[in-house]
């Protein structure tokens, strides 16, 4: 009986019902196609032009890395806003390694992400031995690690560096994929199997799901979460290795973003801020949505005021939702198909329509702007 019971479920399943696990995947990849249509008929020409697809992928790749980690760090209820200091510390010391002392680029790259790797293990170990708020503990250590790059690096902007360190960050290989982006795809299809397929991943889940229950089933908690700041900081590092190569340039206040950024795609994709639930696709969908929305912006001519309110909208919107399912299934309301019949749902399209609505009125307020604005006088 235990074998069959499983298949009694698939077999009465509504579609709704089968859809309700991929809903973290569904909802980005709605608005990607969302985001598609509306450029479609707005700006198909430019939008869609070869070298602005290639620049949107080149974007998403630098990300790819860090959203699959932080996936883990956020899974575990735990947050790091770090990164983007872990990053330009990493590429800065990459570079003066190069520079200053002759190392090859492939020493110096181990390098980088060993150094990443040990951030993250101090964020670890000041999280779980000193106790100290993963919100806080992280913000300090940002502030640490951003010092650090700016004393080392004395205002410097460091540049041209060596093939491999452009290849990483730029290249085209031969399957018709630029470097990075293959290197964010393995990353991704790593965490993938690692989420899915292995005790961390599991213990993961557990852990956010549950911190209690499971130290008294025998994890390890502390460990595991310093285990997901390592992974976090290595993935840092990578991408301060590929922004480097990138820009074939580096400098101590480079990557002032990577975390809301990276924190905004994750909470996208549908991991839940309040741990146990993780989606590796889900994270994926997010980070090409963040791109092609502030891509598409770009195209639009809309300042870069504008797309922070739009990246914030984005957000606001998707973890409203994601915490709302998340209420109705604590409730008792039968899962995604008891939403999607509740009598509440009429209301819950208004107030989407709202939002959406302002964050309209804004674009167009952006837009109106961005057409006046040239040199006065």
């Amino acid at each position: 009986m235990i074998d069959t019971s499983p298949e009694v479920p698939v077999k009465g399943m509504t579609l709704t019902q089968r859809l309700e696990p991929y809903v973290s995947f569904i909802g980005p990849m709605a608005m990607i196609i969302a985001i598609l249509l509306f450029m479609a008929i707005v700006e198909p020409a430019r939008y869609f032009r070869t070298s602005n697809l290639n620049q949107i992928l080149l974007d998403a790749a630098l990300y790819m890395p860090m959203a699959m980690a932080m996936t883990f760090v956020i899974t575990q209820r735990g947050i790091d806003l770090s990164i983007g200091s872990v990053a330009a510390l990493s590429g800065i010391c990459m570079a003066f390694l190069m520079k200053q002392y002759g190392f090859s680029a492939p020493i110096a790259v181990a390098i980088a992400l060993i150094l990443g790797a040990l951030m993250g293990l101090v964020n670890g170990l000041v999280i779980t031995r000193l106790k100290v708020p993963d919100l806080i503990g992280t913000l300090a250590m940002d502030l640490v690690y951003r010092g650090i790059a700016l004393v080392i690096a004395k205002g410097l902007v460091l540049a041209r560096f060596p093939e491999l360190i452009t290849e990483i960050g730029r290249g085209q290989s031969l399957v018709y994929l630029p470097t990075p982006v293959i290197i964010g795809l393995v990353t991704m299809i790593v965490g993938y199997l690692v989420l899915t397929r292995t005790h961390f991943g599991r213990y993961t889940i557990a852990i956010g799901s549950n911190p209690e229950a499971s130290t008294m089933t025998g994890i390890d908690v502390d460990r595991h979460k310093v285990y997901a700041y390592v992974f976090m900081g290595t993935m840092a590092a990578l991408a301060g290795v590929m922004l480097t190569g990138k820009l074939n340039a580096i400098q101590a206040t480079s990557a002032p973003y990577f975390n809301l950024h990276v924190i905004a795609a994750v909470v996208v994709g549908g991991t839940s801020l309040f741990g146990g639930r993780a989606s590796i696709l889900g994270s994926l969908a997010g980070v090409l949505l963040l791109s092609m929305m502030i891509n598409a912006l770009v195209t639009l001519r809309i300042e870069f005021f504008w797309q922070s309110v739009a990246s914030g909208a984005v957000i606001i919107l998707s973890v409203a939702l994601y915490t709302w399912l998340q209420k109705k299934d604590r409730d008792g309301s039968s899962g995604m198909a008891g939403i999607l019949g509740s009598a509440r749902l009429s209301r819950t399209y208004k107030l989407a329509g709202a939002i959406l609505g302002a964050l309209a009125l804004l674009m167009t307020i952006g837009l109106i702007f961005a057409g006046n604005t040239g040199p006065s006088g």
